[in-house]
């Protein structure tokens, strides 16, 4: 398995909340912040510049909307890929916990 390179925090909220479903950006910066408790605060300049960087990598995908009486609005989904890098990087955090116990 080669090693990957730690995700930042906003890479890994915007995961964990489109690992719940599919959402806007505006729903997944409001996510990251309740999920947080506060703590992350991913402002809009960051959250679509991360989704583009994420779809690039193939991690997630851009889908519309639809729903009687909705506005159409960008969505994100998470890929395959997205959900395989996300899950990595819970391991990579267990594996840094367990060694935190440890010592």
């Amino acid at each position: 398995m080669k090693k990957s390179e730690p995700m930042s925090e906003s890479y890994f909220y915007i995961l964990l909340c489109l690992a719940k479903g599919d959402n806007h950006g505006y729903g997944i910066m409001q996510m990251t912040k309740e999920l947080s408790g506060g703590d992350v605060v991913i402002g809009s300049g960051t959250m679509y510049g991360a989704a583009g960087n994420m779809m690039k990598k193939g991690w997630i995908r851009e889908t519309m909307s639809e729903g009687a009486g909705l506005e159409r609005k960008r969505m994100y989904q998470l890929t395959e890929e997205g959900r395989a890098a996300l899950r990595a990087e819970i391991a990579r955090l267990r594996r840094m916990l367990e060694n935190a116990e440890e010592v």
